[in-house]
């Protein structure tokens, strides 16, 4: 097996931005950061090739890209934004010994296990067993879900798109948001609450339900009403998503019996942490009947760390380096 390189280049793509880092593959920390509005480049090729001239690492010849879309073969399209590539050409284009190109959730997934005491906060009780599935969702723009399954001494990232199932209301106050979506949606998924776009959603149907005048607001400022204590129907609407997201979170930790751990990462949840232990979120995760004590036995998480994109396509780079 080749010796692995000191240091590659990853990257977390989104809609918007575009964030690259130099990374020591043994200690996983990341140095030189910046991130770029994608709208300044043509592709995704002049992005990388401007940060690697920007910051000298045009010696640097291996590199990892999550990015926020599907990722099912050697041609990539993005779905928020008009960049679309081939890996194996691109490679080639750039000259770079390695390439890998996953989704933005996949690395999401990858970056649990090397996750540090600091960067997460254990929501309730359970014990994380090593060696055990894990599970990760992320309300973000929209709802990431994912798996990990430790084999041996790599892992196995379980992708999907379990935002899109369909989501219960389990209470006469979620009935009547079921039901406002449905007009406006048809089908109601947990993204359709678990999202930016959610927490809006969930403001709006909460004022009908009961019956008061509120003025749209958007989710970063429902966020900040709720977190100063300002608003009472912000407050509401943050607890109710907490809530909706322990029920889907506790459904994950079934569907896998995750005993490493069930962790929350995504824009919003580290952002209203500080109303998190004070909401349903722990008591809707184990409230699942007669399996209430099995899920009361799982760990849950909420991810802090600054960069956990990077951090797991830089996982995940490395695990695939050391294979080949």
């Amino acid at each position: 097996m080749a010796k692995l390189p000191t240091h590659a280049i990853v990257a977390d793509i989104g809609g918007t931005n575009a964030r690259f880092s130099r990374v020591d593959l043994a200690s996983l920390a990341l140095d030189q950061v910046a991130v770029y509005p994608c709208a300044e480049f043509a592709t995704l090729a002049d992005a990388l090739t401007h940060y690697r001239q920007q910051h000298q690492l045009n010696a640097v010849k291996h590199v990892a890209i999550a990015i926020a879309c599907p990722v099912n073969g050697d041609e990539v399209s993005m779905t928020n934004f008009h960049w679309q590539f081939s890996v194996r050409a691109m490679q080639q284009q750039l000259v770079l010994d390695a390439l890998q190109v996953i989704n933005d959730f996949t690395a999401v997934a990858m970056c649990l296990p090397a996750l540090t005491a600091t960067e997460k906060v254990q929501l309730g009780g359970g014990d994380v067993q090593p060696g055990k599935p894990m599970a990760v969702l992320g309300a973000g723009t929209g709802l990431g879900v994912a798996h990990l399954l430790p084999v041996n001494d790599s892992y196995i990232p379980l992708p999907g798109e379990g935002g899109h199932i369909d989501w219960a209301a389990q209470n006469e106050q979620e009935w009547f948001i079921q039901q406002m979506l449905a007009k406006e949606y048809g089908h109601v998924s947990p993204e359709r609450l678990l999202s930016g776009p959610g927490l809006e959603a969930i403001y709006k149907a909460l004022a009908l339900y009961r019956r008061q005048v509120a003025e749209p607001l958007s989710a970063a400022d429902i966020a900040q009403q709720a977190l100063s204590g300002e608003s009472a129907l912000a407050t509401a609407t943050v607890q109710q998503f907490f809530a909706a997201l322990g029920s889907v979170a506790g459904n994950l930790a079934l569907t896998l019996s995750t005993f490493g751990g069930v962790y929350v990462a995504g824009g919003i949840a580290p952002k209203l942490l500080p109303l998190a232990g004070q909401s349903e979120f722990r008591a809707r995760f184990e409230a699942k009947g007669r399996f209430s004590a099995f899920n009361r036995r799982i760990a849950t998480y909420v991810v802090t760390a600054e960069q956990p994109g990077l951090v797991g396509a830089a996982v995940y780079l490395k695990q695939f380096l050391a294979s080949n």
